[in-house]
């Protein structure tokens, strides 16, 4: 599924490599566990994903704000459509920050030396 230039196949491909990387043996050092963990931890593939949600979201929603106002819509008015489509603008420009913040540690992490 392609969302406004984040393809999420490419992003699931990606995740799932560096799970790979993360779980070959001898990376990572032996974890001694003496007790449980008081709350359980967030899944990082959850957060990226409710994050991508929201901003797709947010996109459909100035879409169709937009769709309503030029249909004649007397509910909506061109400020709330505005400033939808900023928001959405905004999310979307914060998302691709992060992943290219992302990508570049990936970058830096499969260029070190073992």
């Amino acid at each position: 599924m392609r969302t406004g230039g984040i393809d999420s196949s490419q992003i699931q491909a990606m995740i799932a490599q560096l799970k790979a990387h993360a779980t070959r043996p001898g990376l990572t050092p032996p974890v001694i566990q003496t007790e449980p963990a008081a709350t359980p931890k967030a899944d990082f593939t959850d957060a990226l994903k409710k994050s991508l949600d929201a901003v797709n979201a947010s996109q459909l929603d100035a879409d169709g704000m937009s769709k309503r106002f030029t249909m004649g819509d007397d509910t909506v008015s061109l400020s709330d459509v505005m400033i939808a489509q900023q928001k959405a603008s905004i999310n979307f420009q914060a998302t691709l920050q992060v992943r290219n913040k992302l990508v570049s540690a990936y970058h830096d992490i499969m260029s070190m030396q073992v």
